[in-house]
Order: structure tokens, then C-alpha cells, then sequence
């Protein structure tokens, strides 16, 4: 049912936990905390960023290395013994495009360890429950997937509009107990839900204040919450989604997902309004709220001239803006850019940088500088995003000569200009992602089974 590779666990324990799981979709398994083995969490901190901001306990992975088999020994007999407890997160806040401020979690390193092992294990069992249309945080999908996945809707599919999700602060506001009610569903394991609780409810403590408790929500920055928030919104927006457009759709009904950001295509407006009131129930059910002021009902779709009266709109998913536009013989093409605001923010960051390392060796500036703009292409380097590229190098560019002319009053910008574009060049813009939308036969696609039968798409 799905295009991408299936997840395998590392453990052959695991395996069989997966096949189980895939087997019988309503099992409950009784027994899982066995499997955060010693070689359960090696394989766990090895996975850990090791750039990674430290926690409250001012450990980070090369510190916990030192000493790493004696330590994961211990921790392992803790969990095994039931006195593992878990140290309250370190809130800090990083600013928003919006002027806001997101709170950010920072983890101790043992907690990383214990909730990456775990997640582990859950993967073992969820990764069969989810739906192939969801992309988001999950082993072996990726963002440009769902970006391919939403561009074949809206190339092949029957589309006529476009419903633009967007839920209001989705980590801060799930209900601890509808969380939980959906866990154990799959899991009755008493260790497992009894860290799981844990995590939820420890809360964090900010610089000069007392520990706060978290009586919902799931803390953003911990290794465990992306999946817990994919386990509700599978059952708040996923499964709605399906089980609606296969009962009550009059035309075609697509959707993708990444975390919480999703894109609805439909045929008829109509069923686009109507589905829109069940979720805003749906998901109140769970402590979510679409956030209005982002949720949009737009035109789109090859039935709409590109120009003029009626014209197809724009939505933005993911970084990069979805057009319903025409190729060079006048037939229907879904075109993308890099969107305004992405490209706003990457450019304040590329000015902020200068601003701050203007002064140091030129050569060390523009090797940071190239592999800043490497990361760049390596994501919005997608088929048709060329020239949007190039304004970016260009602004890049410009931004950096004119930090320079700023290291001192004897500056000269015709030196500079000449350092940069002859011994300091920039790297050019590149497509780095050619793959068109998926080579899936139009009649599969379009929910049409080869025996005349109707099927719903798994898209």
C-alpha cells in the first residue's frame, strides 16, 4: 500500500514483536520492558546527536562516553529494578518567524537513552498501525517523500480544492489522558505505560523558578514525543480521514501528513466543508483545535485557468509554495518554490551569521558559508526550484560583500567584489532532487482496481 521502503528493527526480538503487531492489528502486548536490554541502550546513545544541547544535568554524549559500558550497566539495572527516575527538562525558548517563542525541553542523557530505546519498541508495534500517507518523524520516511506524494495527487489525482491544515500548538495541548487511552490500546506493558507516564508528568524548571508540572501536552524536544503525537493524530486525523471519504465522499478525497501539518485535496468543495466539521470535533475530543487563522480552502487544480477570474490559488506546505501552473505546451503542471516566508528566515539567518563572524579569516567564512548553502540545496533543490536558487545565492552573496565592507574604513568594494567572485566563490545553485511525482499507474492512483471494482487511495 505504500511506495517506500518498510522500516525493519535492528533486534530479531523486535522483528517478531513487528510481525505480531503487523499480524493482528487489535493485539495488546503484555510484555515489552524485557527488551530495553544493555545493547538496547548502546544502540540507542549511539544514535544520539552528538551536537545536541546539554540537559539539566549538564551531560552531553562525549561526557557520558567516558565510561559508557560501566554506565549503561547501571542504568539498565535501574529500569530492570524499578527505580529509574526521571530528571525534569531544561525549558528554554527559541524565537519564531512570527515574533513568538517556542518552548523547547532540553533532556537529561540518560532520559535520551531510556526514550530512544523505548521508541524503539514502539515503532516495532506502531509502525504497521499507521498510515502510508503519513510521513512525518517516522524510520524510513522523509519529508521530500510526502512532498512527492502530494505532488502526484495534485498532478494526477482529481483535484479541484485544497484544504490546508494547520493545528493550533499540537505538542502543547494533547490530553495526557486521551494519549494514553489510545497507548493502551496496543500496549498493556506496566513498565512501559508506567515511563511513559513519567515523562509526560515530570515536567521542567526554568532558570530561577521551581519545577513545573505538565498536565498536558507532550514536552517538545524529548526523543518520544513525535511519536506519541503521530499515535494521536493517527486516530484523531488519520483514521477520520479514511473512514470518512470511504462512507460519505461524494468524489475524490486525498490526504498527506507530515507531524501536524497536512494537506487535504479534494474533487467537490462540498465534501472539503463538510469534512472540515468533523475533524474540528474529532479533534477536540483529543485537547486539538485547528488553528483558523492558518486552515485554508483554496482553489486549485488543472480545471482552473492559472490567470483571471476563477484562477487557482497557492498553499504552502512544507517550505516550499505549490502552484497550479501550465509547462511550455499548455498542459497542467504543479510547479513549487521555495515559499517567501522560508526564504525570509533562511536569509535573516544568513545576515545575523555575517553580522557575528564578520571578523574572522575570510577563507574560514566561506567554507561555512558553502556548506550553508549546500544544506540549502540539498533541500529546496527540487525540479523546477532553479531559479529561486540562484536569488538565494545571489542574496546570500550580496549580504556577505556588504558585511565585509563593514570590517573596517579602508574597505574597498571593488577588492572585495573581485575576492569573492574570482578565489571565494560561492557554490552554484544545483537540483539535487530531479524525481518527478511517483511512477503509480493514474487508474490506482484515482482509487480504480483492475477488476472494475471502485477503491478508495491510500493517498
Amino acid at each position: 500500500m505504500s511506495h517506500t521502503q518498510k522500516w525493519r528493527p535492528i533486534s530479531p526480538a523486535l522483528r517478531r514483536v513487528q510481525d505480531k503487531a503487523r499480524a493482528n492489528r487489535s493485539e495488546a502486548f503484555t510484555s515489552l520492558a524485557h527488551h530495553l536490554t544493555e545493547a538496547a541502550l548502546l544502540h540507542a546513545y549511539r544514535g544520539l546527536k552528538a551536537k545536541a544541547a546539554a540537559g539539566p544535568d549538564g551531560e552531553t554524549k562525549a561526557s557520558y562516553g567516558k565510561g559508557l559500558k560501566r554506565r549503561l550497566t547501571e542504568l539498565q539495572g535501574r529500569l530492570k529494578s524499578g527505580s529509574y527516575r526521571a530528571t525534569p527538562a531544561k525549558r528554554v525558548y527559541l524565537d519564531k518567524p512570527d515574533g513568538s517563542q517556542r518552548p523547547i525541553h532540553l533532556q537529561g542523557i540518560e532520559d535520551k537513552i531510556v526514550q530512544a530505546a523505548v521508541v524503539e519498541i514502539l515503532n516495532s508495534i506502531y509502525e504497521g498501525d499507521f498510515a502510508p500517507f503519513s510521513y512525518g518523524f517516522r524510520p524510513g520516511k522523509s519529508q521530500h517523500m510526502a512532498l512527492q506524494s502530494l505532488q502526484t495527487v495534485l498532478q494526477k489525482g482529481q483535484v479541484n480544492w485544497v484544504l490546508d491544515l494547520d493545528l493550533k500548538a499540537c505538542f502543547d495541548r494533547i490530553e495526557h489522558q486521551a494519549l494514553m487511552r489510545e497507548i493502551r490500546k496496543r500496549v498493556v506493558d506496566r513498565r512501559l505505560l508506567g515511563l511513559i507516564q513519567i515523562w509526560l508528568t515530570v515536567g521542567y524548571r526554568e532558570a530561577g523558578r521551581k519545577r513545573q508540572k505538565q498536565t498536558r501536552g507532550v514536552p517538545q524536544g524529548a526523543v518520544i514525543s513525535p511519536l506519541l503525537a503521530n499515535v494521536v493524530l493517527n486516530e484523531a486525523l488519520d483514521k477520520t480521514v479514511h473512514h470518512w471519504r470511504k462512507q460519505h465522499a461524494t468524489g475524490e478525497v486525498y490526504i498527506v501528513r507530515y507531524a501536524d501539518d497536512a494537506v487535504l485535496s479534494f474533487e467537490h468543495q462540498a465534501d472539503a466543508e463538510a469534512l472540515q466539521q468533523v475533524l474540528e470535533t474529532t479533534l477536540s475530543a483529543y485537547g486539538l483545535e485547528l488553528n483558523q487563522a492558518k486552515t485554508r480552502l483554496v482553489r486549485f487544480g488543472g480545471n482552473y485557468p492559472p490567470n483571471g477570474p476563477g484562477k487557482s490559488d497557492t498553499f504552502d506546505f512544507l517550505g516550499l509554495t505549490h502552484i497550479a501552473g501550465r509547462d511550455r505546451t499548455g498542459r497542467y503542471l504543479v510547479k513549487r518554490r521555495t515559499s517567501r516566508k522560508r526564504l525570509k528566515r533562511s536569509l535573516e539567518q544568513v545576515r545575523r551569521w555575517c553580522r557575528r563572524h564578520r571578523h574572522q579569516p575570510l577563507a574560514w567564512q566561506w567554507e561555512q558559508l558553502s556548506i550553508k548553502l549546500n544544506g540549502h540545496y540539498a533541500y529546496f533543490g527540487i525540479r523546477g526550484n532553479l531559479a529561486a536558487l540562484s536569488r538565494y545565492r545571489y542574496q546570500v552573496w550580496h549580504t556577505w560583500r556588504g558585511s565585509l565592507r563593514r570590517r573596517g574604513q579602508t574597505s574597498r568594494k571593488d577588492r572585495i567584489t573581485r575576492l569573492l567572485n574570482e578565489r571565494f566563490v560561492l557554490p552554484m545553485p544545483r537540483i539535487t532532487r530531479p524525481d518527478n511525482w511517483l511512477p503509480i499507474n493514474p487508474g490506482y492512483l484515482l482509487g480504480r482496481a483492475g477488476c472494475g471494482k471502485s477503491a478508495r487511495p491510500v493517498l
